[in-house]
Parts: C-alpha cells; sequence; structure tokens
C-alpha cells in the first residue's frame, strides 16, 4: 500500500498564549475526499496551514506526499498542492482576468508578467474555466467577479497545476445560494473522478458537503472528536459534541445537513 498523502502524527501547535492542535491523528490516503468540521476557532484553518507547508508541528509530525515536514524544501513541496484559500484571493491582483489567475498557477506566480505561457497553458486554463460553466469570465477582471465566481477561478486555478494534494480552506463561504450550490456541484464532479487528487475540505456546514466526499473528521477546542469513514462519523452524537449543541443529522440524495433538536 502506497503512503499516504499526508498523515499528522500526535499533532500540537502552540501559540504564544494557547495550544491550537492537540494530539491530532489523520491519515489521508489516494483516492480520499475527507471533511474537516468544527466551530470558529477549533483548529480547522490550522490543520490545513500545516498541510500545505505553511506552519510546522510543535510537537509531533506531518508528512505530506511522502515527505516530513522539517526535512523537505517546502517550497518544492508546495508546487505539488492545490490550495483554495481566502488567503490566496487576497493577494491576487484585481486587475487580472479570469484566465490570467488560472494560468499563472503554472509557475506558482500571483501574476502572470514574469513568465511566459504557451498556447496550450493557456487552452487549459480555459478549460477547466469552461468545464465548471463559467467560461465567460476568462476574460474578466478578478476584482469585479462576484464571490461565486472568484470561488470558481481559484478551484481553476488550483487544479490548473494537476496537484497531488488538493486543500480547501472554506471555500463557500460568503456565497449565496446559488453559488454555494454551483460550487458544491462542480467539486462533487471532482470528487467523482478516480483521477481526482486526495482532497481535503475545510468547512463549518454540513450542507456544504459535496457528494462522494466519504471521510470526516470532527474537531473541538483543537482536539479530534471523532474521525473515520462519513456515515460513521457523522452521527447526531458526534455533531452535538462537536459543536456543543444537540444536532440532528441527516442526509438525502447523498447530501447531509443537520438541525437543532
Amino acid at each position: 500500500m502506497s503512503a499516504p498523502a499526508l498523515r499528522f502524527t500526535a499533532v500540537d501547535l502552540d501559540r504564544v498564549t494557547a495550544t491550537v492542535l492537540r494530539q491530532v491523528d489523520l491519515e489521508v490516503r489516494v483516492g480520499e475526499r475527507w471533511v474537516v468540521l468544527g466551530p470558529n476557532g477549533s483548529g480547522k484553518t490550522t490543520m490545513l496551514q500545516l498541510a500545505s507547508g505553511y506552519l510546522h508541528p510543535t510537537r509531533g509530525t506531518v508528512e505530506v506526499l511522502g515527505h516530513r515536514l522539517g526535512r523537505v524544501d517546502v517550497r518544492r513541496l508546495r508546487e505539488r498542492i492545490g490550495l483554495v484559500s481566502a488567503s490566496v484571493s487576497k493577494m491576487l491582483v484585481p486587475a487580472l482576468t479570469g484566465l490570467d489567475v488560472v494560468v499563472s498557477a503554472v509557475h506558482g506566480a500571483l501574476e502572470p508578467w514574469w513568465h511566459e505561457y504557451g498556447a496550450d497553458e493557456r487552452e487549459a486554463a480555459a478549460g477547466l474555466l469552461e468545464q465548471a460553466g463559467f467560461g465567460y469570465v476568462v476574460d474578466r477582471p478578478y476584482g469585479v467577479l462576484s464571490e461565486g465566481e472568484r470561488q470558481q477561478v481559484l478551484l481553476a486555478r488550483s487544479l490548473m497545476i494537476r496537484p497531488d494534494l488538493l486543500l480547501l480552506d472554506e471555500p463557500a463561504a460568503g456565497l449565496d445560494v446559488g453559488g454555494r450550490e454551483r460550487l458544491v456541484a462542480r467539486l462533487a464532479t471532482i470528487a467523482a473522478d478516480p483521477a481526482a487528487p486526495p482532497t481535503v475540505l475545510v468547512t463549518h456546514h454540513l450542507e456544504e458537503i459535496p457528494v462522494g466526499f466519504d471521510h470526516a473528521l470532527l474537531l473541538r477546542d483543537g482536539q479530534v472528536v471523532a474521525a473515520g469513514p462519513a456515515e460513521e462519523t457523522l452521527t447526531d452524537k458526534a455533531l452535538s459534541a462537536t459543536f456543543g449543541l444537540d444536532l440532528i443529522v441527516g442526509r438525502d440524495a447523498g447530501r447531509w445537513s443537520c438541525r437543532a433538536a
């Protein structure tokens, strides 16, 4: 069996005044699609910062694509990781077109001015937007796109490098229902593709879990409440313990939901 795409082993991460993560274990294998759920401040985004090499654990080990953090050049490692994050969006120049944002990922750049891009690369970038149903944004400035359109551009950008690991940090945050559903549908299509990379999605809401995401990790106060196959993990008891409220979990046509009991 091949090594996991991502492995956390007894991971702690300390800040100046508090421990953010405590004894976190996680294994994401090829072909798996994971969702990480938990309330605000539970450590979800911190986990993705570790997984993408922007943080190192205080204790324990993090292995990404077979390499242990602290023993690998993370700049080279990040070239194999697709990341959709608000932090990336904030760094992009608003005047860039949707196509420029996507194609510049080839060289890990935030702007296209310093590299040459061939017709094949531009065609591939446009194709990713077309596949999502957003081909019309190729010539539009990123700064005038809606939040839903921007997230689709960022997702296409993350796929442009054909990543070996895909990390999604609350990609549906701030979207209206239409934008959320279009994004969730696109992620479900990606999840159904056997050639798609192993994926970790961070969210607060069960309704944002795409069909095909088959594993879940629940996090509260930096500690794992439950982890494993989604059907075994996303239960009334586990979700109630995670969010500190009596919750009832439902599922319809492969989509999850929950409400207060």
